[in-house]
């Protein structure tokens, strides 16, 4: 006994990795159970936690209220209005986004602009190609009255002459045709009278409205010249008295009689040719006779004393049509005012039923 216990004690004692090594290939059969169960539990953890955190890469946080998820990979739901910049809707999807259509929309903006921009030059170009064509017609008529006389002139003796040889080359036409003359003078100056109309109202003296303007200077050429001559004539057989009353009686039936009757016509005559109603034209005439005719009391009473007075018979139209061109702003503005304040109504009843009906 006593030599078995030395040879144990002198026996070496075995290492700790010794230990460990027999203890892995013989492992103790309580201890493998414990292990096993641990590392499913940890491979689950794992499984879980990779799951929660693919959910949450897989979640994004919405536009909306705190709390709002949208769940990734598809597009957001997009609100009713657009809330800035442009909507695209491709298939059944909205975009919403700049998208370069505020660029867009600009340059339409800016290409109707530039339409508008086009249309109102092209027509002050007009305008203004007709201004200038009637003026340097009248002044080239004027200047070479004498021009199948100017051999050996200088130009001292053309501008000399010019004047005095206009005159007679009116007093002939007089003589030739007198209602033909009287006409042209009369549309030229009621043309005239309609453009400082227009420049007094406000538009620039190359912006006015050529139809207007055609209109008026058609009714002086078809109506006022032609009749005036015809009236003056009446008038002289209607007073034919020497007497110092029969000035004043002229003027005092020039401006009763034949003012109310001119004025109509020519208020009546401009509302058909504007292709209004006659009911229309009727209203109107009837609101704006006595104002025109009261207008006429300012103007026409002063200048008549010298029609009736000191004018030859023949030449009253040229002084009457001198003194025209204020009459006709004053009618032109009358008659074109409340057909502008009839068309501006009509158009605002037009805009106020449509909101209405919408």
């Amino acid at each position: 006994m006593a030599a078995m216990a030395a040879a144990v004690a002198s026996s070496p004692s075995p290492s700790p990795a010794s230990t460990r090594l027999l203890r892995g290939h013989h492992p103790p059969p309580s201890c493998s159970a414990p292990s096993l169960l641990r590392l499913t539990r940890s491979s689950r953890r794992l499984r879980l936690r990779a799951a929660a955190a693919a959910e949450e890469a897989d979640v994004l946080p919405g536009p909306g209220a705190e709390g709002e998820m949208a769940a990734g990979g598809r597009l957001e739901e997009q609100p009713e209005g657009p809330i800035g910049g442009s909507q695209v809707d491709i298939g059944g999807l909205a975009f919403q986004g700049d998208m370069g259509g505020g660029g867009f929309a600009g340059g339409s903006g800016g290409a109707g602009a530039g339409g508008g921009d086009g249309n109102k030059m092209l027509d002050r170009g007009i305008n203004t190609a007709i201004v200038l064509g009637a003026s340097t017609y009248a002044l080239t008529k004027l200047l070479t009255v004498d021009h199948d006389y100017w051999h050996g002139w200088t130009i001292f003796e053309i501008l000399r002459y010019m004047p005095e040889h206009n005159w007679s080359a009116y007093e002939e036409a007089l003589k030739t045709n007198p209602v033909l003359a009287k006409m042209m003078i009369s549309g030229v100056v009621y043309s005239l009278g309609d453009w400082i109309a227009q420049c007094y109202e406000g538009k620039p003296i190359f912006e006015f409205d050529r139809a207007r303007m055609f209109r008026s200077g058609l009714v002086g050429f078809t109506l006022h010249g032609s009749l005036s001559h015809y009236y003056y004539h009446f008038c002289e057989a209607l007073f034919p008295f020497k007497d110092w009353w029969v000035v004043p009686a002229k003027v005092v039936f020039d401006q009763t009689a034949w003012s109310a009757i001119w004025n109509s016509i020519y208020f009546v005559v401009l509302g058909f040719l504007r292709l209004e109603s006659p009911a229309t034209i009727s209203s109107e005439l009837k609101s704006t006779f006595w104002p025109m005719l009261t207008a006429g009391w300012k103007l026409w009473p002063f200048a008549h004393l010298v029609t009736y007075g000191l004018v030859p018979v023949e030449q009253r139209l040229l002084w009457v049509d001198c003194v025209e061109l204020i009459w006709v702003t004053i009618l032109s503005t009358y008659s074109n005012e409340k057909s502008e304040a009839r068309n501006s109504e009509d158009a605002s009843t037009s805009n106020a039923s449509n909101d209405n009906s919408i």
